[in-house]
């Protein structure tokens, strides 16, 4: 089927009543591009007021259903065809009517469907479509609402290659060839049986056709048939995180010499193994999976989903060491699967976060037993020929999972992934403790009788005077006995056992279960040492994946820094307004690397060079108490004016035997560092503005040293693009990074102000702001302050040409960057 974009032209308003505005104004339309954020563009608002998505899980903004429309023309030579209306992503519950009839629905906010919206179409004049979509208390993380990713429009015969009808395997190969097996599902809409020709070409990054194939096939009317052909890739490039080579399968459709229709698919040569012994191998060699958990949100985008913005967080996180990605908790955007693909980023791809148990009082439990095997297909057609999908999850933390019932349900759904992708593993991010939840209290004194035992004592603290950490917590419920037995049969229906915040777990079921084979879906930051030496030394746990590799908007400030007072005797899971983000990534939300980034590559083993985080020195003395999701309270900065001569810590990261730490070139010591010590130590010192420099050291040898500089002189301002040239099409975008600097280029982040943008030419402003987690401020406005001397704009073209961004601050020279539109 022909495809085109349907992204332009559409309006958008809140969903109004009519009767209501039969009484009084109507509410206006405005126009918008597609992809869109209606929330994101939202006030929002402080407990006590307008009902807010969750509150701090949604960042405090305001639910909403939405209208969407647009009007378009549908020639009258496309009477007689087949029309589709192609959706990427609603958010959520959408409703979609043509000319005001109904034509389909869909509940889950992540799917990927199509409206058949031929039979509703008037042909030779303009037609209407219209969306509708709600988001309300339905989840427990910032979700967006409205038309959020892509939209297609698919115009094709009656009979014709279907949709997401070509798929591609690898079911053999070697070091001289690779079997590629192209099943084309070809559908007949007519009232006659069809005999047609099915030409395939293999070709590779070149263009150059590696192999071909011809093949007839009969189609009967109102039934689907498909075509299975076998071709034949001499000695192939496979690929690999490493190498990441991709081909290209064209199919074509042919009638007496006339071609009826088309379609081509990206695909990879690869193959995967899986075993306890030598755990998850991707063309034959072992690989550790160093992963990070993401949401959907593109920070200053909010939810709308362009490709470039899914290509950059891609690259990014792969720079920083990952080389593995787990969609947190809903199916991943084509165009990030498209990323993965091209830079060699491995995909775990999860369905759900809930399944017929709600955590939100409207979530997706309410539709799961109707949708659950649509939805389910709907990701595996969208997944099926992409390289870097090794691993479904259908399913993260469901309490379920500890129940009988839950384990025929986990059954049922891996099952159903298995019929429809026998290529791939099926794993489930199980939270033990929340899978025996309903048991805690039972357990909570058991525990506890074991403790007094110990100590020789009876007291009755319950389980909350237990561990002092939620992570200990966690750790110790999902080693019990109770959820070895509770969980046994949802691990048990799995290739791989997906465990969150358990890594208690994974020396001791080498014993319990021999076969098992696991996966740590969901990890503290702070615990990356430990686990990563667990993943090292056994064969059987195959990974390890962050919360989170990038932050987020919504479940507000489960990673800021807190400390303690008698007004707060213990670190809270929750913050109050008007925080925005979690605070718990790797990255910030405009793609900035922080100290926990660069620690993480070096127990990796990526990144032979020390790093330096520096402790705010405002909060020196006082007691530290983060939650396990949240790093140090630190900054890669060497400027703290207002506090010379006053007390700060310094923490050197490092992979060496010791590191020396130099301020102004005067020693302040050397300290152990490296796998023994957690890769980290730290230094107390007093503060003077200069050069702070670390060396490491391995048996006496210099392997890598890291400077700050303190910035001095006059403030400037630098507005520099990601890139010089950009495309109009395709989703492509320019990100315009805005930095405060001394004029050697050293980053003030501690001279913080507004910075006003002004955009002209061939482009408009996105979303425009910082990573400050507590800021007031909107993403849709023309002036941001920064933080920590950074700001982020993300730019869309709007057509051929130059667009021009000058950037204004107060004490600042004014700053522009000229970006060509091709």
């Amino acid at each position: 089927m022909k495809r085109t974009s349907f992204n332009d032209g559409w309006q958008t308003r809140p969903k109004v009543n009519p009767f209501a505005e039969l009484a009084g104004p109507k509410a206006p339309y405005r126009p918008v591009t597609l992809p869109h954020d209606a929330m994101i563009e939202r006030e929002r608002t402080a407990p006590g007021g307008e009902v807010t998505m969750e509150g701090g899980a949604g960042a405090y903004f305001p639910g909403g259903t939405y209208e969407y429309r647009k009007t378009f023309a549908v020639p009258e030579e496309h009477r007689g065809k087949r029309i589709l209306v192609e959706f990427e992503g609603v958010y959520r519950d959408a409703v979609v009517y043509v000319n005001g009839d109904y034509a389909g629905q869909r509940p889950f906010g992540y799917a990927h469907f199509r409206i058949d919206a031929d039979r509703f179409l008037r042909f030779g004049e303009d037609n209407e479509i219209r969306v509708e979509a709600r988001a309300h208390r339905d989840s427990r993380w910032y979700t967006g609402a409205g038309i959020y990713r892509d939209t297609w429009l698919l115009v094709g015969d009656v009979v014709r290659i279907a949709p997401d009808g070509v798929r591609v395997t690898t079911p053999d190969i070697d070091g001289e060839r690779a079997v590629t097996e192209v099943a084309t599902r070809v559908e007949n809409d007519s009232i006659a049986i069809r005999t047609l020709d099915v030409a395939t070409e293999i070709h590779d990054a070149d263009g150059k056709v590696v192999a071909r194939d011809l093949s007839k096939i009969t189609v009967l009317p109102g039934e689907p048939a498909t075509v299975r052909q076998r071709l034949y890739v001499r000695a192939p490039l496979l690929w690999s995180p490493d190498e990441p080579a991709l081909y290209t399968a064209a199919v074509t459709l042919k009638d007496a010499d006339a071609e009826v229709d088309a379609e081509s698919v990206t695909f990879g040569i690869r193959s995967l193994r899986l075993d306890p012994e030598h755990g998850l191998r991707i063309n034959g060699a072992t690989v550790k999976l160093r992963g990070a958990c993401v949401h959907h949100d593109n920070g200053v985008l909010g939810a709308a989903t362009y490709a470039r913005a899914e290509e950059r967080r891609v690259q990014l996180l792969k720079d920083a060491g990952f080389n593995a990605i787990r969609m947190s908790h809903h199916p991943m955007s084509k165009a990030m699967l498209d990323a993965c693909d091209r830079l060699g980023v491995l995909v775990m791809d999860e369905a759900f976060d809930v399944w017929t148990s709600g955590k939100s009082e409207f979530d997706y439990s309410l539709s799961f037993p109707e949708w659950w095997e649509r939805d389910i297909e709907a990701m595996v057609a969208k997944d099926f020929n992409h390289p870097s999908v090794i691993m479904y999850s259908i399913g993260n933390e469901i309490p379920e999972t500890g129940s009988p019932a839950g384990a025929a349900w986990g059954r049922k759904l891996a099952e159903k992934v298995r019929s429809s992708d026998g290529t791939r593993y099926v794993t489930n991010a199980v939270n033990g403790m929340l899978s025996v939840m309903s048991e805690l209290g039972k357990l909570a004194r058991q525990s506890q009788e074991r403790k007094a035992a110990e100590e020789g004592g009876s007291e009755d603290k319950g389980i909350n005077s237990l561990m002092t950490d939620a992570g200990d917590m966690m750790n110790a419920i999902s080693a019990s006995g109770l959820v070895t037995e509770r969980t046994a049969e949802s691990f048990a229906v799995l290739d791989v056992a997906g465990m969150n915040y358990a890594e208690a777990r994974y020396a001791l079921d080498k014993d319990l279960f021999p076969s098992r084979i696991i996966v740590g879906t969901e990890t503290f930051p702070t615990r990356i040492d430990g686990n990563w030496r667990l993943v090292e030394q056994h064969g059987h746990v195959i990974g390890d994946f962050t919360w989170t590799g990038w932050d987020y908007l919504g479940e507000v400030g489960i990673g800021r820094p807190q400390y303690l007072d008698p007004d707060s005797p213990r670190p809270s899971h929750t913050a109050p307004y008007p925080y925005l983000l979690a605070g718990c990534g790797d990255l910030d939300i405009t793609g900035h690397r922080r100290p926990a980034s660069y620690y993480r590559e070096i127990v990796f083993g990526l990144r032979t060079r020390p790093r330096i985080a520096v402790q705010r020195p405002e909060h020196h003395g006082r007691t530290y108490a983060g939650t396990p999701w949240a790093w140090s309270d630190t900054v890669t900065s060497w400027t703290w004016p207002g506090f010379e001569g006053e007390p700060i810590t310094v923490e050197v990261y490092g992979a060496a035997d010791e590191v020396e730490l130099l301020l102004n070139g005067r020693s302040l010591g050397r300290r152990p560092v490296g796998e023994e010590h957690r890769f980290r130590t730290a230094f107390d010192t007093t503060y003077e503005p200069g050069e702070l420099l670390a060396v490491a050291y391995r048996d006496g040898t210099e392997t890598g040293r890291h400077t700050l500089r303190s910035a001095t002189g006059p403030l400037r301002l630098r507005v520099e693009a990601d890139r010089p040239v950009v495309t109009a099409d395709g989703g492509d975008l320019a990100h315009v990074i805005l930095t405060l600097t001394d004029p050697d280029g050293t980053v003030h982040t501690a001279a913080d102000r507004p910075v006003r943008l002004e955009v002209s030419g061939a482009g408009a402003l996105l979303g425009f702001g910082s990573a400050d987690p507590v800021s007031e401020e909107r993403f849709d406005a023309t002036e941001r302050r920064t933080y920590e001397g950074r700001a982020l704009a993300v730019l869309r073209p709007t057509g051929p040409g130059e667009i021009r961004v000058l950037a204004t601050a107060a004490g600042c020279e004014p700053a522009e960057v000229l970006i060509t539109v091709e």
